[in-house]
């Protein structure tokens, strides 16, 4: 008899990232890969983005619940562009298998929320 195995099985990043921009094109939104990261279980930030105006980076993050969840991360919007690059740029030091998505849809937390969590 085989070992028992979890029941657990999660979705790879690249396939979430995939379903996230499949998803956006069907509902007459925008996402792009920005950076590539690890196939399997790399972390996921939203740059979002409505009508081309940002609203922020948000990361998948695993809840308490043992699920998952969107938190809102970097720097505030107005601080602009500048401020986000430089972010983003320490994170992907830090994190080389790190995924970034540009979003461009109505109420893109929510729908990136949907998707991915």
């Amino acid at each position: 008899m085989p070992p028992d195995r979890p029941t657990d099985a999660r979705l790879t990043s690249a396939m979430l990232v995939g379903v996230l921009v499949r998803r956006s094109a069907a509902a007459g939104g925008f996402a792009t890969v920005l950076v590539k990261g690890d196939a399997i279980s790399g972390v996921i930030l939203i740059q979002a983005l409505e009508k081309g105006r940002e609203l922020g980076l948000f990361e998948r993050v695993s809840d308490l619940a043992g699920g998952y969840s969107l938190t809102r991360c970097g720097p505030d919007p107005e601080k602009g562009a500048e401020a986000m690059a430089q972010y983003l740029e320490r994170r992907l030091r830090s994190d080389p298998d790190l995924w970034v998505i540009e979003l461009d849809i109505a109420d893109a937390e929510r729908f990136a929320a949907e998707t991915i969590c």
